[in-house]
């Protein structure tokens, strides 16, 4: 049965990438990525040997917890891309829960990036163990933690791939991924600020929280060898199996209980819809705001660019280097400004194959421009309230809620900046957004280049034009805030006209380049 699966995939991961160019030099950066960090981990966990014995075991078992907690949440992350992960695909097969855990483990075992955690693990073994004892329950302990981060990873998208199936699972993971994203950067936040003292006992105490978790016995194992190492080894072994029984009886139970996921879901009308105008403009302005509140591929840049924003607005702040006054308050609205306005660099995107029912009725570059004249307002609707706290958040950070003011201003003439530069990008650099249950690809295979060139082009844009505007408000002339709204707007309004322009003259390439089969 293991056998089985690994043929099965191994098959589509060759059928991924027979006749598709694209997909096959993706696959090769690929296997040049895990090779890179198989290799750089190897080293780095293995220079370990030459720091002290306590800092040492430390770092080990903190490595090791880390690397748990990737094979935890990375299948989330690509769960209805990969075809393996979720066990309904398999539910018609004549199998047993049982049998299907075996295969399903073999299935994620095999591959690029789990060779490449086995090759980073025993550079603990290099690193950690200081005899021969330690030695050999390093080459147990290294295949055992792999298979505890395995079948760990298994049990929890096994228990949700029912939720995960839904729009409302993908909303809580996209939530969930932008807080976890938001932790990773409170110890940072903590150094920066001098709260937690060295850095060494930031380590030790992180050490101590997960000393005895399957993590933090395996890397324990390995560096004390003896008989507490084969203690502390048995006791992971034990977890693994505990572990292994309750992924059987979480994929019993999945695969015999009614899938909800599928049911319709009725769609009421918006009493804000009211307040909308008639004709084609009220009505892209309607239907880009319902995309925003039910559309899960959508809404995951808007959760990145709030969270990484409010990341920012402590970084910025921090440290002897950090930023004060009125310049911090400024510099985190635009800033915020910038990554909502980058929501806008693939306006047509989300249509995909739907675009050609508007392409059908312009009659005219005029009709292409009203459209991307409501969709900035449906961006900058959702936009105007998270800069404004932003700002606000700022200027009480600054110390004086007055630099709030010239903050929003500006920040209100950068947003059309971006928005008018991304009309640009929309009609020039079009892609496809995945038609899949998963939140985090934002390009059909084949894409993702296309997708960064724009995103990176549009940002290095954005930036260029607003310059003339911020960088004076930055650095003291707050009073030219004021002129930085009509400037926006102004920049906006040509950017809709160039790319209606463009766009009207290359509808039915664009129609082709957001419906890609994905």
């Amino acid at each position: 049965m293991a056998w089985l699966f690994v043929r099965l995939k191994l098959r589509l991961i060759a059928g991924n990438l027979r006749g598709d160019a694209m997909r096959q030099i993706g696959f090769v950066f690929t296997l040049i990525a895990a090779a890179a960090v198989a290799l750089g981990g190897f080293a780095l966990i293995a220079l370990l040997r030459f720091a002290p014995q306590d800092v040492a075991v430390d770092a080990g078992m903190v490595i090791f917890t880390v690397i748990a907690l990737i094979w935890v949440v990375g299948p989330l992350l690509v769960f209805g891309v990969d075809e393996t992960l979720d066990p309904a695909r398999l539910v018609l097969f004549p199998l047993t829960a049982r049998q299907m855990a075996v295969g399903m483990f073999a299935a994620s075992a095999t591959g690029p990036w789990p060779l490449a955690s086995l090759i980073v693990l025993l550079g603990a073994v290099a690193g950690l163990a200081r005899d021969v004892s330690g030695l050999l329950i390093g080459l147990v302990a290294v295949p055992l933690h792999l298979a505890f981060c395995l079948v760990a990873s298994r049990t929890v998208t096994t228990a949700l791939s029912r939720l995960l199936r839904s729009r409302r699972g993908r909303d809580l993971l996209a939530i969930g991924v932008v807080f976890v994203v938001l932790l990773s950067q409170v110890p940072n936040l903590v150094i920066n600020r001098g709260v937690a003292g060295p850095p060494l006992e930031l380590l030790a105490g992180l050490a101590a929280l997960v000393r005895w978790s399957p993590p933090g016995m395996a890397a324990h194992a390995i560096a004390g060898g003896g008989l507490l190492g084969l203690a502390e080894l048995a006791a992971v072994g034990v977890l693994v199996i505990v572990l292994a029984a309750v992924w059987v009886a979480v994929l019993r139970r999945t695969l015999v209980r009614a899938d909800s996921s599928t049911e319709a879901a009725s769609v009421g009308r918006s009493r804000f819809d009211r307040l909308l105008p008639g004709g084609p403009f009220g009505a892209v302005v309607a239907k880009e705001l319902k995309y925003l509140r039910r559309e899960p591929r959508g809404r995951m840049g808007w959760l990145s660019a709030v969270g990484v924003s409010t990341v920012l607005l402590f970084s910025l702040s921090s440290g002897p280097g950090g930023l004060s006054g009125a310049s911090l308050a400024i510099a985190v609205a635009c800033l915020t400004a910038l990554m909502l306005g980058l929501q806008g660099v693939n306006v047509f995107g989300i249509d995909g194959r739907a675009l050609w029912m508007n392409a059908v009725v312009y009659s005219a570059p005029r009709d292409l421009r009203t459209d991307l004249a409501a969709r900035h307002l449906a961006i900058s609707l959702a936009a105007g309230p998270a800069i404004a706290v932003l700002a606000v958040a700022g200027a009480l950070v600054a110390g004086d809620l007055v630099w709030a003011v010239p903050a929003l201003l500006t920040a209100a003439g950068a947003l059309p900046i971006a928005l008018g530069v991304g009309a640009v990008t929309s009609v020039i650099t079009p892609y496809t957004y995945p038609q899949r249950v998963n939140a985090f690809t934002s390009a059909a295979p084949g894409q993702g280049g296309v997708a960064v060139a724009g995103s990176f082009g549009a940002m290095l844009a954005t930036a260029l034009l607003a310059a003339p505007v911020v960088i004076p408000v930055l650095m003291g002339v707050t009073w030219l805030s004021v002129v930085a709204v009509p400037y926006g707007l102004a920049v906006a309004y040509g950017g809709r006209r160039l790319a209606a322009t463009i766009g009207y003259a290359r509808l039915p390439d664009l129609l082709a380049a957001v419906s890609r089969p994905s």
